[in-house]
């Protein structure tokens, strides 16, 4: 096993090549115990990259071991050795840190790509505050980024839930709840558009949302549970 490099001081050098992601991916993980017998733990990978990450589980296996990941989301499956542990590293607990055998950024699933997108729209939006950009423009950008983390968040939530029917309905009833927001507040945009005369009087698009606002009060009017009575 190789050794990790040691500064000048006799402290680890950090060797991490890119940049780590939140996720949570539940995955298996199997390996060979002192005496050669199979072991296996269910575990929670945390903070992941296309070389390894941080797997939080409560047994094991030794520093050194190499053992077999499988992913239960994708039903993917990844070989990788143990490059720290509570007992081997300091600030290392509840879990190990792992290095895939063959750098495998797909064997995490959608988690990290989602978790990775997001950071470089992140850094794009700050590109563009640091740009000679309309901070209009730039506050468009910024509710369009709102949108997606949400939107991400209820997406992890479904995937990791327990499969009840009523859990998703209360999941799915949070973008519906998040659409109305932006809905009420796209209004109050237009209508502050218009008043600046921004939109020309002759749009097609302005006949549209008429039609369509017509409609949503027609609905909104329709017995039910948001129906009014004044």
């Amino acid at each position: 096993m190789k050794k990790r490099p040691m500064s000048a001081h006799g402290k680890d050098v950090e060797r991490r090549r890119t940049r780590r992601f939140p996720v949570v991916v539940p995955v298996e993980v199997s390996w060979r115990g002192p005496d050669g017998a199979p072991l296996k733990e269910d575990a929670v990978a945390r903070q992941v990259n296309a070389n390894g990450g941080f797997l939080k589980m409560a047994n094991y296996p030794a520093l050194g071991s190499r053992v077999t990941l499988a992913n239960f989301l994708s039903a993917q499956t990844a070989e990788a050795r143990v490059l720290a542990a509570p007992d081997s590293r300091p600030g290392v607990a509840n879990g190990i840190v792992i290095e895939l055998i063959v750098p495998n950024e797909d064997f995490w699933g959608v988690d990290l790509q989602v978790n990775k997108i997001i950071v470089e729209l992140q850094n794009l939006e700050k590109a563009l505050k640091g740009e000679e950009i309309d901070l209009r423009v730039v506050q468009e950008y910024r509710h369009a980024m709102d949108y997606i983390c949400s939107i991400t968040d209820t997406l992890r939530r479904l995937r990791t839930s327990k499969p009840h029917a009523s859990d998703d309905q209360e999941l799915l009833s949070l973008p519906a709840a998040d659409r109305i927001r932006r809905a009420t507040s796209v209004c109050l945009e237009v209508s502050a558009a218009l008043d600046s005369g921004h939109v020309p009087e002759d749009s097609k698009a302005v006949e549209e949302l008429v039609r369509a606002i017509q409609q949503l009060q027609q609905r909104l009017k329709q017995p039910g549970k948001f129906s009014r009575t004044d």
